[in-house]
């Protein structure tokens, strides 16, 4: 899931930052032995500047979610003035509308489903989710996702059924008993975290009946839910004020504020460790902003080396088949297994993606022959042939977004997306297969219906697959499965 509003399209992180360094010499006197004296005499134990460029790229491709996630939490829950302010901790907010072009806080944001949102403070005590009976048929998920962005939990029709239930969810401090009447527990790695509910959608006229499921979403401390007296209140804390616009300028400055929320473990304190000696993060010695202008520079090429690392994993770390990119990169601890590069790239393709099980997203930027797709230069088609649709238990669709910030486009249809639910009014060919559009202008009024409006422009495509089948054919593995998504072909 997974906004410029927290759409973290990290458009702003994808801006270029170029900074020369001073070359490297063998005299004493040369810039960079002189500024690292000078950090020592003012009392600044700082790594060598190579050193210190070295710990900085490593900081921003492991921060880089955490300060991802940080900042859609300011704008969510802290400040009520960001323009995305959603509701208090501890509160579900439920919308009551699928996103549009107008939403941009979160980069490549899901528009089949209406969300429901909860940022839980897990500090005070554990929090009781619960959910109401669900319709076979409408597929709705609750994906878990802490400080960390790992999906540490899920509840739902894939993964829970669609029967009413329970569910506690504690922090990382938690020790109890698990009390009568909860399903299961949850635990995050870290004291808050994000709770996304998506309730499916199948037209327009349907909106009423998800706003009934979503009002059966509840959350309450779990002392209420065992009608006990409550514990006393976490303190009251001063975030550092963040946006997710001001992410590229304010990099190390979150991630240093982040980091006081995110536990150290076997699994991150080597890395924290060296965070800690150029400045960020707790357990340092002295502040990042102190060191000088030399270290500066270096930290800044780091973050534009960084960045290109992640970049490059997503076009080459996935399997590219007929096109899309396919390939699993969301998930809990386990699942990453401290591959913070894996789990930067996931955060920039999407930040809040489920858990390959639960929905896979093949995205591209390149027709079938590997050329960039340009709306302002050409038409395109996407054909299923016939009995090849997305295999899927829930529900499929394709997006459209702009290939420069990976939002949702303005159209004279207010069509954002092609999904399965809306196969029965679309026109299938003489054999069968069925064609999309994919174009700037209206194909005309015959081919309408299967129009998916294009951006003047770069185009970024996402394919979503919500509970994908596991049997063949299936997409999974990811990138080994039965089932391949077919090309992208330019029109005729």
């Amino acid at each position: 899931m997974n906004t410029r509003n927290s759409m973290l399209s990290i458009a702003a992180l994808c801006g270029t930052i170029f900074v020369t360094l001073p070359a490297i010499g063998a005299a004493k006197s040369n810039p960079i032995s002189a500024a690292d004296q000078a950090d020592k005499n003012t009392g600044i134990s700082a790594p060598g500047i190579i050193e210190t460029k070295s710990i900085a790229e490593e900081a921003f491709i492991y921060g880089l979610p955490i300060v991802m996630n940080y900042a859609v939490m300011n704008e969510f829950v802290i400040d009520k003035n960001s323009g995305q302010y959603k509701a208090p901790f501890n509160m579900i907010y439920n919308d009551a509308h699928v996103f549009t072009y107008k939403d941009t806080a979160v980069v490549t944001p899901n528009s089949d489903t209406p969300y429901s949102m909860l940022w839980l403070d897990l500090r005070a005590e554990p929090m009781v989710i619960s959910v109401p009976t669900v319709a076979k048929e409408r597929y709705y998920s609750v994906q878990l996702v802490d400080g960390n962005a790992y999906n540490y939990g899920y509840i739902g029709s894939r993964a829970t059924g669609i029967d009413a239930g329970n569910y506690l969810v504690v922090g990382p401090g938690w020790k109890g008993e698990t009390p009568a009447g909860i399903k299961k527990v949850f635990k995050s790695t870290t004291p808050f975290g994000l709770t996304i509910f998506r309730t499916q959608l199948f037209n327009a006229e349907d909106m009423p009946n998800v706003v009934k499921v979503q009002e059966g979403y509840k959350a309450q401390p779990l002392s209420v839910f065992l009608k006990q007296s409550a514990p006393s209140a976490a303190a009251k804390i001063d975030f550092l004020p963040a946006t997710t616009k001001g992410i590229k300028k304010n990099f190390y400055a979150y991630l240093d504020a982040a980091l006081e929320f995110v536990p150290l473990t076997p699994e991150n304190k080597e890395i924290r460790a060296r965070l800690a000696s150029i400045g960020i993060g707790p357990g340092k010695n002295f502040e990042f902003k102190d060191l000088s202008l030399e270290h500066k520079a270096a930290v800044l090429q780091a973050m534009k080396e960084g960045d290109d690392k992640v970049s490059k994993y997503l076009n080459t770390g996935m399997k590219n088949i007929n096109g899309w990119n396919i390939g699993s990169v969301f998930g809990d601890s386990a699942f990453y297994k401290g591959d913070w590069l894996k789990r930067a790239a996931a955060a920039k393709g999407g930040i809040y993606g489920n858990d390959g099980i639960e929905a896979m997203y093949p995205m591209t930027r390149e027709d079938g022959a590997g050329k960039a797709l340009d709306g302002s230069k050409h038409n395109y088609t996407l054909t299923f042939p016939s009995g090849q649709l997305p295999p899927v238990n829930a529900f499929w669709s394709v997006t459209m977004y702009d290939g420069k910030t990976q939002l949702l486009i303005e159209n004279p249809i207010n069509r954002y997306l092609v999904n399965s639910p809306m196969l029965s009014g679309m026109k299938k060919n003489a054999d069968g297969s069925l064609t999309l559009y994919i174009q700037k202008d209206s194909p005309g009024k015959e081919k309408e219906v299967n129009w998916l409006p294009a951006p003047n422009g770069l185009i970024y495509l996402v394919m979503r697959l919500y509970w994908p089948r596991t049997e063949a054919p299936s997409i999974l593995p990811a990138g080994e499965g039965s089932w391949s998504p077919p090309g992208i072909a330019q029109a005729k």
